[in-house]
């Protein structure tokens, strides 16, 4: 995931380690995926396709 941000749209990305399942995805402090409210990981083609529209 943090290789096809960094690629496809030139972001530059931080791992934070945490617990419970959590799996956010933030762009500029800015929550643009929760794997917490989805109960799932996001499909990464997917979710890159969707912010390079943004």
């Amino acid at each position: 995931m943090a290789a096809k941000l960094e690629s496809n749209l030139g972001a530059s990305t931080e791992l934070i380690e945490g617990s419970g399942g959590i799996f956010d995805v933030r762009i500029d402090d800015r929550l643009v995926y929760s794997k917490f409210e989805t109960g799932e990981f996001p499909d990464e083609d997917a979710l890159v396709g969707e912010l390079a529209t943004q």
